[in-house]
């Protein structure tokens, strides 16, 4: 009797606890945020673990963190890294913290929370970084890997990052609804320090002429007589940090796409091209095509049937090519 009284003390004093930690760290987010949260939350992929189900082969499987954070005017932001200058791979671009799977990660947000962890010092405590939601994979631009994005919350504004120099140079943040209502203005570093340097009297110059925020281009894709759209975003920072592009502008501008869905608020452009295969289609001719990938699904035991699920779009307010691969958002 004493033991369960206890028992239910403590679970009351929990939730109060709880409650009192959401009204306080809630309390500035605007409505749009608020709503973009909870959709996340609420978001579940048709795609099971990866880990576990043995569809793609294990070798080529990859995670990133989309860390999101509430900033000081209630609007969300997502933590960016720029990695280091002498890596291998990839060198001075803007990414998301990520890496391949490695023995012992049993999902992908053990490898997300992992890597996050290893290159930025971001805890891989659940509590106050919650889980939001785990996305349906990408394919990576050089078709080689299965990219899956691990979406959280950091709740604790006491956390501080700790980054690995030898792979991340440089750690900011970039507000995430510019990503589908880009700004009227958004002058870079670059921009700003050549017009503050024209001021020879003697020969003045007109300012430099502000580059777009958002430019896209699409490129040929493996599969023959198809595009794919490739994104640009200025982060602000050039030209000491190179803009969003490629596979971590698509994740980003996906997660923003479902978040502020329940916001009314999305992209007044096209987001994919004309003949863009969705992404499950990209997948699976990848693993068809693409020599490491049938290597690797040779080597693990994994057969691959070729088409496409041709599940029915309804996902409202996202490209139809997307919500072929999408489910139903839960009631939130």
């Amino acid at each position: 009797m004493v033991l369960r009284q206890a028992i239910i003390a403590n679970t009351k004093r929990a939730k109060r606890e709880t409650r009192l930690q959401e009204q306080h760290y809630f309390a500035p987010l605007k409505e749009e945020s608020r709503k973009c949260l909870k959709t996340l939350a609420g978001y579940r992929a048709n795609s099971r673990n990866p880990y576990t189900t043995r569809q793609y082969p294990l070798s080529r499987v990859a995670a990133v963190l989309v860390a999101l954070f509430i900033g000081r005017w209630g609007d969300l932001y997502v933590l960016l890294s720029r990695r280091a200058d002498d890596l291998k791979s990839y060198a001075g671009d803007t990414a998301l913290p990520g890496g391949k799977r490695e023995k012992g990660d049993r999902s992908p947000e053990d490898t997300a929370r992992r890597e996050a962890l290893e290159e930025i010092g971001l805890p891989r405590d659940k509590r106050r970084i919650p889980l939001l939601c785990t996305l349906e994979p990408f394919s990576s631009h050089m078709l080689t890997e299965d990219i899956n994005s691990v979406v959280v919350l950091v709740t604790d504004p006491a956390i501080k990052p700790i980054l690995n120099t030898p792979e991340v140079s440089v750690l900011f943040s970039h507000p995430l609804r510019t990503l589908v209502v880009p700004p009227p203005s958004f002058p870079s570093l670059y921009h700003s320090q050549l017009s503050a340097s024209d001021t020879s009297p003697e020969a003045p110059i007109p300012p430099p002429e502000q580059p777009p925020y958002h430019t896209f281009n699409d490129i040929k894709w493996g599969e023959p007589n198809t595009h794919v759209r490739i994104h640009k975003f200025l982060t602000g920072k050039e030209p000491n940090v190179k803009p969003l592009f490629g596979l971590t502008a698509a994740i980003l501008l996906r997660v923003a796409i479902i978040g502020y869905a329940s916001a009314d608020v999305q992209p007044d452009f096209d987001v994919e091209a004309p003949d863009q295969r969705s992404m499950r289609e990209r997948i699976t001719w990848a693993m068809m095509n693409e020599p490491k990938l049938v290597e690797a699904c040779r080597e693990e035991g994994i057969s691959v049937k070729g088409g496409d699920s041709g599940t029915t779009p309804r996902n409202r307010g996202l490209p139809s090519r997307w919500a072929s691969s999408l489910p139903v958002r839960s009631k939130l």
